[in-house]
């Protein structure tokens, strides 16, 4: 079993949805450049997830190739009730009334079913409905209701989403169905798992408990409470995946590129995997082609270094979702041919930690770059090494050698590290001589070329990297 070995090094993570999750479907993302397949349980029930586990697992039999699975959690939804059928006109200026009430709605009152948000808002707080379509004001709060003044008027529908930025909510992260949700793809085995709603590095924690180590944890950073203990939440992740929409509907438009590149340096510096995530070719949910500005859009991530891009809709629920895949391909393959896009990431480097494996991480780049090698191998349990290997990201394909099919699917969302499972080595000629002839069978290293392999003495031992060998294949 091994994950396919791309031409380029950003992953790309697409979305399943009625669009795309026939079996034959499946097969025509793989073929177009998917590495990893989500599961959004904002849409998705536990009968269809166990469905298209089955159908991923059969895929990646048929082809002897790890397909990742990543679980996007939905979290808490905070929504207004029900309102009249058709909804309600919100005019610029007047003022509405907010309460907890479950009864329908009207161009006067609307129902909010959250006690949580009328514990902590206070005057001149603000309310983003519809995706930041409506924007509230609050002007008094009392005991049976909150007093606001519409800011930015338009339709209101029935369970409409709300936000309210700049606000810290007493809500955990994961929720019943959550909880359920993860207890079922935890017992059929997914391999990432994204947590939704995070604000503090205590939500990360909860999670982090009830998985334990039978699936990598992703921190989704969605809500502005998260920036600030991004370091803390960084520390108890595995990747980070940057949630654009709602972040954008939280904080201003223009700070979500500086935000992007903040978060993806960081992550990048912790030699952990971060995903850019939403609206990247969103067109292409109705078109066969997308904007000239998706396309620079996806090239930034690219270019910035991000792991992996990922797609929603566009694959999920989309006209083109095969056509969304290949254009993202396309994309990605072409900024890494740009002659701009090497010394882009090497300005983006950061010094090694002070271990043995970091240095050894470091120094395989370094050698590489200075004696022409073709690929750097190294040997991983954990997948650890191949983690700090990419870090450094070398402008050469990074083969990862494991005992474990699990480390093998987690480190399919890693940029640049092409995995494959096969057993430890057993001794220094056995190290070599299998390296070189698994790397010759990808076709990304001829016989004869130089490469660089990594691996830990004695072998078989996690975290014990310390050795670098530089031989010709």
């Amino acid at each position: 079993m091994k994950h396919p070995v791309r031409q380029r090094h950003v992953k790309i993570v697409a979305t399943l949805g009625p669009a795309s999750w026939e079996p034959e479907n499946l097969a025509a993302l793989c073929d177009a450049g998917a590495d990893v397949f989500r599961f959004n349980m904002s849409h998705l029930d536990k009968k269809t997830m166990k469905r298209l586990h089955g159908d991923i697992r059969s895929l990646e039999q048929e082809r002897g190739e790890a397909i990742a699975i990543l679980l996007d959690l939905q979290g808490p939804k905070l929504r207004t009730g029900k309102m009249p059928k058709g909804g309600v006109q919100l005019k610029a200026g007047q003022r509405i009334r907010l309460d907890k009430n479950d009864a329908e709605g009207s161009d006067e009152r609307i129902p909010l079913p959250h006690k949580e948000i009328f514990d902590v808002l206070k005057p001149g707080a603000i309310l983003l409905v519809d995706d930041g379509r409506l924007r509230l004001k609050v002007e008094s709060i009392a005991a049976d209701g909150i007093g606001a003044i519409v800011e930015v008027g338009g339709k209101l529908t029935s369970r409409k989403g709300i936000n309210l930025p700049g606000v810290r909510l007493p809500i955990p992260a994961l929720t019943k169905k959550d909880r359920d949700d993860l207890a079922h793809a935890l017992e059929l085995g997914v391999d990432w798992v994204a947590l939704s709603f995070v604000q503090g590095p205590e939500d990360m924690d909860e999670a982090r408990k009830l998985i334990g180590d039978r699936a990598a944890l992703m921190a989704k950073i969605e809500r502005p409470a998260a920036l600030e203990s991004l370091p803390e939440i960084l520390e108890r992740s595995d990747g980070l995946m940057v949630a654009r929409g709602d972040l954008g509907v939280e904080l201003p438009v223009q700070k979500i590129p500086g935000l992007q590149k903040r978060i993806t340096r960081q992550a990048r510096r912790a030699g952990k995997p971060v995903v850019v995530a939403t609206q990247m070719l969103e067109s292409m949910i109705t078109a066969p082609v997308p904007t000239r500005a998706e396309v620079s859009d996806v090239a930034i991530a690219v270019f910035e270094g991000a792991d992996a891009v990922m797609l929603s809709a566009e694959t999920a629920a989309g006209r083109y979702p095969v056509e969304s895949v290949a254009t993202m391909n396309k994309v990605a393959m072409q900024v890494e041919t740009e002659p701009t896009y090497p010394s882009i990431i090497h300005a983006q480097r950061f010094e090694p930690e002070s271990t043995t494996p970091d240095a050894i991480a470091a120094a395989s780049r370094t050698v590489a770059d200075t004696l022409g090698v073709v690929a750097i191998i190294c040997y991983t349990t954990s997948g650890s090494t191949g983690l700090r290997v990419a870090r450094e990201r070398p402008q050469i394909p990074i083969f990862a050698f494991t005992p474990s099919i699990s480390t093998v699917r987690r480190l399919a969302l890693v940029w640049g590290v092409h995995c494959l499972l096969t057993a430890d080595a057993q001794s220094f000629d056995d190290l070599a001589s299998r390296a070189c002839r698994l790397a010759i069978e990808s076709g990304r290293v001829k016989e004869g070329d130089l490469v660089v392999i990594t691996a830990g003495v004695p072998f078989g031992t996690p975290g014990a990297t310390n050795l670098l060998w530089v031989t010709n294949a």
